[in-house]
């Protein structure tokens, strides 16, 4: 008679703790709404900027510019890119001082007001170039808060318990919805030009601000690992420390940063490129642009989950994996053949993944607790003040150079990058692999 009862009680206490009566748990995302509806603004916003971008990148080049259109594309590009950098101190301030389900909702519905606003324009004529870009930088602004604010928002959703794998589960379905709406972008072009690329948008970025305001963050007060994630600024002000000291007691990484510095200014470019290369080589179309982003980019989504079983020491592993790129990226200048270029684009893509993983992970080793929050920060504006660069210097390039040159020089020019990088002597505490999972290294 008093076995029910037990078994009741397991099952209640199993069902509390996301686990089914074999075991398993539950993904995350469906047993705590909160992080599940945030999450799915994440994708949603994520899909709908890349998106956006590709779209425009394309549109662009096959039907709005005739004359300059490498330097067009290139202009654009660096304008979706340049936020990112630009206001990096204002978002971290942001990011403290309000609450962060506020960012994360004005953010969202900002950017599905400024699609909405060009789907309109777009709707009563061919809206002016300089709209569209205008548009561009806006929604690359409120991704710039978005982002950012998320990560930092993940203690407020989910368990102690839990907040490695909501951070391991937010990065890798990053890159699955950017993937997704570079799919979109060109197709959605071809088929319903400006104006249903930005309806598109402005649906995903509404959508998501509703997820949002449903979603229940909580406080300070219920959540103990709150103030370390920036709410509580003063909190963690006496621990902090200048970036330029951070980077000056750590020489190896410093060097490991200027050269994927200088590798960005090559691997960035591919987003300019493709677009080029599709029109002037290929002779393709929409689809051709999707089926090349989606060869990068799942390239990237299985580099990302790979990345940590390359063997070797990190820096001639980044070496090897940059050389390999440097080889991708250079083929398509010699053979112009679709399922070659994509196959290339493919590697190019792992190569990028697993090097993130692999040196992201390396640098959760080396850089002290303390100095985290600053030190990712001034890797994300290192690394983030390429991609401007490159787009205007490969756009301005692609009005005189083929397409077919501009990637023999991306490739060429990765190799310097990859040989300063295998030169470089490895501290002791570089040699450990990590300890996994490999969820929290990412």
């Amino acid at each position: 008679m008093t076995s029910a009862p037990v078994e009741t009680r397991r099952t209640e206490a199993e069902a509390e703790a996301g686990a089914e009566p074999d075991g398993r748990r539950t993904p995350l995302v469906l047993r705590n709404r909160a992080f599940g509806a945030v999450w799915l603004g994440q994708v949603l916003t994520q899909a709908a900027v890349r998106m956006f971008q590709v779209g425009v990148s394309w549109w662009i080049v096959a039907y709005a510019v005739h004359d300059a259109r490498g330097l067009a594309s290139g202009v654009f590009m660096a304008a979706c890119t340049l936020p990112a950098v630009v206001l990096a101190p204002v978002v971290a301030g942001a990011v403290a001082r309000f609450a962060h389900r506020s960012v994360l909702r004005t953010s969202a519905t900002a950017a599905g007001g400024a699609s909405a606003a060009l789907a309109v324009w777009a709707y009563g004529g061919g809206p002016p170039l300089a709209t569209v870009y205008a548009a561009g930088l806006a929604l690359a602004t409120c991704q710039a808060f978005f982002d950012p604010c998320l990560t930092t928002s993940v203690p407020e959703l989910v368990d102690d318990a839990d907040i490695e794998t909501a951070t391991g589960f937010e990065l890798s379905t990053q890159s699955l919805a950017g993937l997704g709406g570079a799919l979109l972008g060109a197709l959605t072009v071809d088929r319903a030009g400006v104006a249903g690329l930005a309806a598109g948008c402005a649906a995903a970025y509404l959508a998501a601000a509703l997820l949002v305001a449903s979603a229940r963050f909580r406080t300070a007060s219920t959540n103990p690992t709150t103030p370390t994630t920036g709410c509580a600024p003063a909190a963690a002000g006496p621990q902090r420390r200048t970036l330029r000291r951070i980077l000056g007691e750590l020489p190896y990484v410093r060097r490991i940063l200027v050269c994927f510095a200088a590798a960005n200014l090559f691997t960035a470019a591919v987003f300019v490129v493709i677009p080029l290369y599709t029109r002037s080589v290929l002779q393709g179309g929409g689809g051709t642009v999707a089926l090349l982003e989606a060869s990068l980019g799942t390239g990237a989504l299985v580099g990302a989950f790979t990345g940590t079983r390359v063997p070797g020491r990190p820096t001639v592993a980044g070496a090897c994996c940059l050389g390999l790129m440097a080889l991708a990226l250079a083929v398509p200048g010699l053979i112009a053949d679709r399922p070659v270029v994509a196959g290339c684009l493919a590697v190019a893509g792992w190569c990028a993944g697993a090097v993130s993983v692999r040196f992201v992970a390396l640098f959760q080793r080396l850089v002290p607790t303390a100095d985290k929050p600053g030190f990712f920060a001034v890797m994300q504006a290192v690394l983030g003040a390429s991609l401007p660069v490159a787009s205007l210097v490969f756009g301005t390039a692609g009005d005189f150079l083929s397409p077919r040159t501009l990637c023999l020089v991306q490739g060429i020019g990765l190799v310097p990058a990859a040989c300063a990088l295998a030169l470089l002597r490895s501290p002791a505490a570089a040699w450990a692999r990590p300890a996994e999972p490999s969820g929290g290294a990412r």
